[in-house]
């Protein structure tokens, strides 16, 4: 079995957190061409227009498979209309108009649960229909599911002064304009958000070259000469969950102080947020707590009873929708915290029970789980089943985690990999997290068929390229480079020990 060096690799993607405290995520379609609509006058305008026409799909849209591709081509289109900049500017612009209103006359696309997805699909249409009004060309119909009537209250309420809710920051480029409310924070974002950011700066007249704000989406810029992400920085939220992927592998390497330090001060009283600007949120915050219990760095995880709700734990207060792997997340931390102080159990081990009887009740048929954080089956079974494994509680955990083992077995791919859009190396490494869970023959037979693709992957340093597809969730899919190699890295080294 042919062996790599993951200690090595992992100390180089460790270093990078210090390097590169923003994150590394992929650039964003939707984000950009908001940023090529709101603001024109930010450095790396053509760069923008360029990466638009560069990311074009054959069929004239935007973006990942099905409905996944709405949002990015709707903003990409809308983007163009308003640059009308050359032939070849119009020409894309065309061909983004002709797949929408393919989508709309019949080839229907799932709408998938994507942040502020019920604001933006409506705002953005309102925009391209405006566009086509102007030149008395027929307008967009909206997706069916999608009405409008959220951003128009949304909309409403501001207008009569009422508090800017924290997790619409994020969106604000759908409502748009300055609030009384509303003020960037270090290092100067409205929302970790480039289009939101812009967005503010646009209602509040010409921007100041000299202020945060501004300051802020000429760093963003930079990095990525001219493309954006939907959310940076993501510092947190990349140090939780690359250091938790090594960690619970066991992957040997050491953790510089100061991220160690710094990822304990970011959560306060009610958790921590994915970065600043964003609402603090029990995900981010559960898998801090439990990189830090990993490493030595333990703390009481009470800062996440303020997300328990009567059946579950919300991802934060108010949520629409629920999360399986923020309840896998919340059940490692409570679970570890059991583990290390077993007097701690009388105060957590109702939740660590309750958790187990509802990530088993929410388990799909098939044996998977689904999740509205990222496109992928795998991704949520790799945080459920383990999580169920190490710390769920009686037969019930036992049962779930048997089924999600089968079913990951029984959609291995002829090539040894797994993936639910193709086979990718991120993928096959959660397929391999989820099969050590449960460790037999038949699991052990997955596993040395998928290991050669992720060796490969480590091999050719291609994991979190450009190659890879994007898929967890923002209000556009994206790629956090770091933490997929993480797994992949961790994947790995599991894999090896198991050899052993």
């Amino acid at each position: 079995m042919v062996r790599v060096d993951v200690g090595g690799a992992a100390r180089q993607l460790v270093a990078g957190l210090v390097a590169e405290p923003w994150g590394r995520v992929t650039p964003s379609v939707y984000e950009t061409g908001r940023l090529v609509t709101l603001a024109p006058w930010l450095a790396g305008h053509r760069q923008r227009i360029a990466f638009l026409l560069r990311t074009q799909r054959a069929d004239g849209g935007w973006g990942g498979p099905d409905g996944y591709a709405l949002v990015p081509t709707l903003s990409a289109t809308e983007a163009l209309l308003a640059t009308g900049d050359g032939d070849r500017v119009r020409a894309a612009a065309e061909r983004g108009l002709a797949a929408l209103t393919r989508w709309g006359r019949g080839v229907r696309q799932s709408i998938p649960d994507m942040p502020a997805i019920e604001l933006i699909v409506p705002a953005l249409t309102e925009l391209v229909n405006d566009h086509l009004d102007r030149h008395d060309r027929p307008r967009l119909p909206l997706p069916a599911g999608i009405d409008g009537a959220r951003l128009g209250a949304v909309r409403a309420a501001l207008a009569a002064g009422r508090p800017a809710p924290e997790k619409l920051l994020h969106a604000w480029e759908v409502v748009g304009g300055a609030a009384p409310d509303v003020r960037p924070q270090p290092p100067g974002t409205v929302g970790a958000s480039p289009a939101a950011t812009a967005a503010w700066l646009g209602g509040r007249g010409a921007p100041d070259a000299t202020g945060t704000a501004r300051q802020y989406l000429e760093a963003a810029v930079r990095r990525y000469g001219g493309p954006v992400p939907c959310a940076t920085p993501i510092t947190v939220f990349e140090r939780a969950w690359t250091l938790s992927w090594l960690a619970e592998a066991g992957v040997p390497v050491t953790v510089p102080d100061v991220v160690l330090r710094e990822l304990a001060d970011a959560v306060g009283a009610n958790g921590t947020p994915a970065g600043p600007g964003l609402p603090q949120d029990a995900d981010t915050t559960a898998v801090a707590l439990y990189a830090l219990a990993q490493l030595g760095r333990e703390r009481e995880p009470d800062s996440l009873w303020a997300y328990e709700t009567e059946t579950h734990f919300c991802t934060w207060p108010g949520e629409e929708g629920r999360s399986a792997t923020v309840n896998a997340h919340v059940l490692e931390a409570f679970g570890h915290y059991v583990a290390e102080r077993p007097d701690a159990a009388p105060r957590y081990g109702r939740a660590v029970q309750k958790l187990t009887a509802w990530l088993h009740a929410n388990q799909e048929a098939d044996g998977a789980w689904r999740d509205r954080w990222h496109a992928s089956p795998y991704y949520a079974t790799a945080c459920c089943a383990p999580a169920l494994a190490r710390f769920g509680s009686g037969p019930a955990a036992t049962e779930a985690v048997g089924r999600a083992v089968d079913w990951v077995i029984s959609t291995q791919r002829a090539d040894g990999s797994w993936g639910w859009w193709r086979g990718t190396a991120e993928e096959t490494a959660y397929a391999v997290r989820v099969l050590l869970a449960r460790p037999d023959e038949a699991s052990g037979r997955a596993v040395a068929r998928g290991y050669p693709h992720l060796v490969g992957a480590v091999r050719r340093r291609s994991v979190g390229g450009s190659a890879d597809p994007a898929m967890w969730h923002d209000k556009d899919l994206y790629l956090p480079r770091a933490i997929v190699r993480a797994a992949v890295l961790a994947a790995v080294h599991q894999a090896q020990r198991s050899f052993s």
